[in-house]
């Protein structure tokens, strides 16, 4: 029996969607193994909950720190696993037992962030790129959550393509009975959730919603996540130039999300750059028509679902929302592709591809 250690620090993010899916898919699946789950101390009983056969051992180290570097590095040597799962590149660069890394994407080798301070963040860009190439060439497998994302770790760490599996995330609808929101019952609205970073190309969006109001000033935007510095940035410019019907809710429950999704007339994705694109299926599993743009990954993972437009170019992004807000037909048409394209995916196929790729591994 080989001992497999999992990085599950990320469990409870966002990003960490993934994490928590591979580990209670896995479990599911009873791998002939013993796995060993390293987690941050508030997330030790989630883990044991969804996987309560594997062992959870609680880690206080963060990621890309110091203590990353070395604290963390002692106890995974310590465990003396035959393999280590990173689910994200932030590892500790100098151990040197069997690793399998999933390379996520890129993006943050080529995005700044104006909220932090410039000289910090780009050092921290700096060490990420080395702990990436180095993270790419010492692993004994690679994993991506798309064709595009392993295409394009490839060309930028000239790794084999050999070494690299794709293993296709997916999406779970709510379980959670929908929750109305008071301020947005009987309203025509347009949504995007997630994080508010340059890349995922908000400050367009919101110029595209002003185009939008000429016509419909009956319409709102609702932009749904937990506010931070970047979320504060774009509400200071929406009140500092009086745009309207613009609502950040800031954090919200499951419950609200859902109603979210199944009442508006359109999802709108304008990201620039996305490894996998989660939020465009979460909202094609509950029935909402999907506006998306058409960079990296997008394509590939919506398929014929979305309704593409070029987020540089905030007219046609604009254009593109407005059809599917007034025509009926065509947000039918794509309510009813999603639901087929988000059908295709499996949590249990990329958990089973993923054990796939351990076995591999450990025989190599």
């Amino acid at each position: 029996m080989s001992k497999i250690v999992i990085d599950a620090r990320e469990s409870g993010t966002s990003s960490g969607r993934y994490v928590d899916k591979l580990i209670e898919y896995l479990h599911i699946l009873k791998p002939e193994h013993s796995i060993i789950l390293l987690g941050k101390a508030e997330r030790m009983k989630f883990l044991s909950e969804i996987a309560p056969s594997f062992v959870t051992v609680e880690t206080p180290f963060k990621e890309f720190t110091f203590s990353e570097q070395i604290g963390f590095w002692r106890q995974i040597r310590g465990l003396e696993a035959d393999l280590v799962h990173f689910p994200f590149v932030q590892q500790p660069v100098l151990y040197h037992g069997k690793v399998v890394t999933t390379i996520q994407d890129l993006t943050t080798l080529r995005f700044k962030n104006p909220t932090k301070n410039p000289a910090i963040f780009w050092i921290k860009q700096q060490v990420y790129k080395w702990v990436i190439q180095r993270a790419a060439h010492k692993s004994v497998a690679i994993i991506t959550p798309t064709q595009f994302v392993k295409d394009d770790a490839v060309a930028y760490t000239h790794i084999d393509p050999a070494k690299v599996t794709v293993t296709l995330e997916s999406a779970d609808p709510i379980a959670d009975e929908p929750l109305p929101m008071d301020k947005l019952q009987n309203k025509q609205f347009i949504m995007y959730t997630g994080r508010p970073t340059p890349h995922k190309n908000l400050d367009r969006l919101i110029e595209a919603f002003r185009l939008l109001q000429k016509d419909r000033p009956e319409l709102y935007l609702v932009l749904v996540g937990k506010k931070d510095a970047n979320y504060q940035r774009h509400e200071a410019k929406v009140q500092t130039e009086h745009i309207q019907n613009v609502i950040f809710t800031d954090f919200i429950p499951d419950a609200q999300l859902r109603w979210l999704y199944e009442h508006c007339k359109a999802y709108v994705f304008p990201s620039l750059s996305e490894g996998f694109g989660l939020p465009g299926l979460e909202a094609m599993a509950h029935g909402a028509p999907v506006v998306s743009s058409d960079a990296t990954c997008l394509p590939e993972v919506h398929g014929d679902a979305a309704y593409y437009f070029n987020p540089l170019d905030v007219s046609d992004m604009a254009a593109k929302i407005g059809e599917v807000v007034d025509d009926p037909v065509l947000r039918d048409d794509l309510i009813d592709k999603g639901r087929v394209q988000v059908a295709t995916y499996s949590w249990e196929r990329m958990a089973q591809q993923t054990l796939a790729v351990y076995e591999k591994a450990l025989r190599d």
